[in-house]
Order: C-alpha cells, then structure tokens, then sequence
C-alpha cells in the first residue's frame, strides 16, 4: 500500500473523533440517567431509572441494558459508540469499583466497570461523580480552557474534584478529593452517616441547610414564614422559596450557609491556588443568596497573596444534563 505524502492524518484522526460517541451514565442515590453524548457535548438521546428500583447490581446492569439497547442500535450501528462513562458516589477510577457508598443500596464494594463491560460488550470507565463532574465543566462548561480549579458540587451531599495542571487530582488510592467530609467547625453538627462532626456536607448541602433552617427556626423569636412547615417536611427547596419571598430567617440560613462554605473554600485556595472554584448543583440555584457572603466569607479569611486572585463562579452546564455530560467525558480521557 502506498500512502498519499499529501494525506492530512490530524484531519482524518479529527474527523473520526467527530463521529465517535459516549454513553455517560450518572448513577445517584435516587435516580440514574444516562444519555448518548457526541464530542460537542450534544446529548442526542436521553433517559432516567429510579436506582432504587434494582436490589443488586446485576439487576442494575440488565435493567441499564434493557433502557440503553435501543440508543446503541440506534446511534451505533457502525460501531461508533466508543466506551461508556460512569459517573458514581464513592466510584474509584483505579479500580472500577463503586466502595462503600453511604447513599447506595448496594453495600461494599461494587464492581460495576467490569460487570457493564462484559454486559455491554464496550469499554466502560467509572470515576467520582464530582470529579466525572469537574470533566464536563473542562470539556464543555465555565472551566474551559483552565489548567487548575476546583469543582464543589452543593446537592444532597457535597463533593468536589480538584483539577491540577489540567489532570484530575486523584491521590495514592484514587480517593483524593473528598473536601466535602473536611472539617470546617470542629466538634461541630455531627454527620448523619459519617458521624464525623463538623464537616463541610453536615452544613453546606441540601440536607444540612434544611438542618439549620429546623435549628434556627426553633430559637426564632420573629415571625417567619418557616413556621407554617413542620420540622421533617423542611427542606432546602422550601428555604429557598421563603427566603425569594423576604422571610428573614431563611435569608440567614444562607448567610450563616454562605459564611461556612466561604471559610472552607478559602482552605482549598490556599492549599491549591486554583484559577478558579466552580459551583454546581441544586443548592446554587439561591443564586446571591449564597454566593454574596460565601465570597465574602472567602476573600476574609485568605492571606493577601490570594485576595481577588480566584474567580468564584457558578457552573455554565445545564443541571439537567451536566451529570450526562460529566460521566460521557471520561470515554475520551
């Protein structure tokens, strides 16, 4: 065979880039979605399961396969479905396995790489679901571009994915990251699962918003719009729309949210020097009422090298289809 000297072999690798697709799967502790992704970050196809409904994980992985097999015969037909990513709690990209997540069903460690894999018969790859996150936000979202920042994602939980020299901080064991379970107020709220006290999650997620709006509630002497709830149906949704009504107790619940979330992102700047800290998940859309005294809270507690030297942002992607995203991303590294 002879090969053309003019022949452009960066354009032909190009185009095959171009036509190759993902499937990116978020799997939480509710509910998983999953989507076929091409490298523009288009979703082409899309759909969710309750986790919940599957007992084991190779019930899992069959029902997975029974919801996603129409979308690979749809979209690869020519075999251009290049692997799958899975976004997961406690997923550990070493090892392919999910371990010992606290808000799955499925308890230990779970080989879910492997087992989809031989189910599917295409390359599968897992990894954190905040740092699968922190991925898409490089690839497609406010991050692009950027070279070192970190990703907190504020949602039930709060995880987060540290991106160093444009690579993913993972650590000895594929677990480094984990700024959520950091203590932030010593001796402080005791953690539903971890019982660690003090943590950054006990406060700065869904659940510890809604925890501190039951507690300042109860020590409320004004009238507030709180009251009208009983303390088990207070959630965080319920905060932020009192809060866009005036209430002023829950606009202090973020100040006091905002405040904890700034002190411990000051940490993270002066452990990493980050260009950047991007926000994501459901809690971020309080908007100002959060951001306003988390930066505050932040630049307050830095030492004057790092002062306004690190964008505070929200995330660009689309909540709905960031965690597709994010999962689909790790196909193409």
């Amino acid at each position: 065979m002879v090969l053309n000297p003019l022949f452009n072999f960066n354009a032909y690798f190009k185009e095959m880039k171009s036509t190759s697709l993902a499937i990116g799967v978020d799997v939480g502790g509710t509910n998983t979605k999953y989507g076929v992704v091409n490298h523009r970050g288009e979703i082409l196809d899309e759909g969710a399961v309750a986790t919940t409904l599957f007992p084991t994980i190779e019930a899992f992985v069959d029902g997975l396969y029974e919801r996603l097999l129409p979308m690979i015969n749809k979209f690869g037909k020519d075999g251009n479905i290049k692997g799958i990513g899975i976004g997961a709690p406690n997923g550990n990209h070493f090892t392919g396995c999910i371990e010992n997540a606290p808000n799955l069903h499925w308890k230990g460690v779970v080989p879910i790489a492997k087992l989809i894999s031989e189910k599917f018969k295409i390359p599968c790859v897992l990894n954190n679901d905040a740092k699968a996150a922190a991925l898409g936000e490089l690839n497609f979202g406010a991050a692009k571009g950027m070279k070192d920042f970190i990703m907190i994602t504020l949602g039930t939980g709060v995880g987060s994915g540290i991106v160093v020299n444009g690579g993913l901080l993972y650590g000895d064991k594929g677990n480094a990251g984990e700024l959520g379970h950091t203590v932030i107020r010593p001796g402080g709220r005791e953690h539903w699962s971890t019982g660690l006290k003090g943590t950054l999650e006990s406060y700065c997620s869904a659940t510890g918003i809604a925890i501190t709006a039951v507690e300042m509630k109860k020590d409320a002497k004004e009238d507030t719009l709180l009251k009208n709830y009983d303390d088990k149906d207070i959630t965080s949704k319920i905060v932020y729309e009192c809060a866009t009504k005036g209430d002023a107790l829950a606009k202090k619940v973020y100040e006091f949210t905002g405040e904890i979330l700034g002190e411990a992102l000051a940490n993270f700047v002066m452990f990493s020097s980050p260009e950047a800290i991007i926000l994501f998940g459901g809690v971020i859309q309080a908007g100002d009422l959060l951001m306003n005294p988390a930066k505050k809270a932040m630049e307050e507690h830095l030492l004057i090298t790092f002062k306004d030297q690190v964008q505070l942002l929200f995330s660009e992607l689309k909540f709905a289809d960031a965690a597709i995203l994010g999962a689909s991303t790790l196909v193409w590294g």
